[in-house]
């Protein structure tokens, strides 16, 4: 059986990376000198991995649908979804208040509000959470950022500043507690040994539950 590649990125990289996007179209990332025959070889040795999860994405329920900033529609913060109301006058752009509500004439650019609103949400609430987290253990971190990742929740740096995607304020705030425990955990121990996942443990018991809903639920957190 064939596989149709849908998009082929060539960069300095030095290994080919296979993906599939949420949309479950196979992006193939390759370094510039391989040729598309390597390409074709590769993507025909996993042919296996990428039926499987082709399957997995076009199962999912609910299915995730792009944002088109209309009335009605539902918009994810902290796990729950709130409808986005479009009105003529008020004092800002962007207002939420138990909904959002949207001045009718900044719908060409309500993508580029909503993002800045959750952005600034997350840097709160992420901060917050971070600080209670890292006294409870005498972690200590650097400097935290709000980051426009697509697949990456987390990452600690050597230096021990912290990232997150401006994407988790949507989850659950469980979901949230995983992710920054998981990298202040790093801060500790760099690998995913049993001593990691201990520490994780200690700080949030039953971790287990958020780390599975977002491996089953990721791919709504967008716009």
């Amino acid at each position: 059986m064939e596989i149709k590649i849908d998009k082929i990125i060539r960069s300095r990289r030095n290994t080919i990376a296979l993906q599939l996007t949420d949309e479950a179209t196979l992006i193939v990332r390759a370094p510039f000198e391989v040729s598309e025959e390597t390409i074709n070889r590769v993507v025909a040795k996993n042919l296996k991995w990428i039926e499987k999860n082709k399957n997995e994405i076009l199962s999912r329920d609910p299915k995730f649908v792009k944002k088109e900033f209309v009335n009605g529609e539902g918009f994810l913060y902290l796990g729950k979804s709130y409808k986005l109301h479009i009105v003529n006058e008020q004092d800002i752009p962007l207002k939420f208040n138990n909904a959002f509500f949207l001045l009718k004439e900044y719908q060409s650019t309500a993508k580029q509000l909503f993002i800045a609103w959750y952005k600034k949400r997350a840097y709160e609430k992420i901060s917050e959470r971070v600080q209670f987290y890292a006294q409870k253990r005498g972690f200590k971190y650097n400097k935290i950022y709000i980051t426009n990742a697509n697949r990456r929740w987390g990452s600690c740096s050597i230096k021990g500043n912290l990232s997150f995607s401006w994407r988790l304020i949507m989850a659950p705030l469980s979901v949230i507690d995983y992710v920054i425990v998981h990298e202040l955990a790093h801060l500790e121990q760099k690998n995913h040994s049993k001593f990691f996942w201990n520490i994780v443990r200690i700080l949030l018991p039953e971790y287990e539950k958020s780390k599975d809903w977002l491996k089953n639920n990721g791919y709504m957190l967008r716009l």
